[in-house]
């Protein structure tokens, strides 16, 4: 039986380097078939097969409040709110 995670990565493979998006470019190295993941709270994520992980690499350290923090989505949802890319400086981001 193939898991959904398979299905994903035979489909990733065609449109991304290696078939991963990660510094590990070549998924080959470390072998077998990776995990796609759908969500994220806190310090879990979950895959495509509905597997709950602990996510001990937490995008190399930039989620440093682990995922789906709520006073960082609603950071979020209020910039965006502002527009998403202007092309010229602007108060945000200075």
């Amino acid at each position: 039986m193939t898991s959904l995670n398979e299905a994903w990565f035979d489909r990733a493979q065609k449109v991304l380097p290696g078939g991963v998006d990660s510094p590990v470019r070549s998924f080959r190295s470390v072998g077998g078939t990776p995990y796609t993941v759908v969500r994220g709270a806190g310090a879990y994520v979950e895959d495509v097969d509905g597997t709950r992980y602990l996510d001990f690499v937490q995008s190399y350290g930039a989620s440093l409040l682990g995922h789906a923090h709520p006073a960082v989505v609603s950071a979020l949802r209020e910039a965006v709110g502002q527009g998403t890319t202007f092309g010229t400086p602007t108060p945000g981001e200075v």
